[in-house]
């Protein structure tokens, strides 16, 4: 015979802020799967979003010695270019590469690097 054990709950990351997780756990299965579709949605357009802002910037590209290409952190490509983007009227230097329809960057140093 055969004993059907009783579901675990899941526990919330802690990235999830507690007032989050307390509304989501009143919530119906159906208004669960609706609220992560919604979720789902809302991560695509801010991703889109934060490409057009990155695709925006100003950015200077810096041509890399193939020495220094291998010396790339192993999170970024070798076709990754070496870009240097202004914030706060500060220059940095950013890895980035194009990740399918994505682009990716990655903080390499300042460009001066007393800042």
């Amino acid at each position: 015979m055969l004993v059907k054990m009783a579901p675990t709950e899941p526990t919330a990351p802690d990235a999830i802020a507690q007032y989050i997780t307390d509304g989501l756990e009143r919530q119906s299965p159906d208004n669960l799967r609706t609220i992560a579709a919604y979720a789902e949605d809302l991560a695509a357009y801010k991703e889109a979003q934060a490409e057009a802002e990155l695709e925006g910037q100003d950015e200077e590209v810096v041509r890399e010695t193939s020495e220094e290409v291998d010396d790339l952190p192993d999170e970024v490509p070798g076709k990754a270019s070496v870009v240097i983007k202004e914030i706060n009227d500060n220059r940095y230097y950013y890895y980035q590469w194009r990740d399918g329809e994505k682009i990716r960057s990655k903080y390499k140093a300042p460009v001066n690097p007393s800042e």
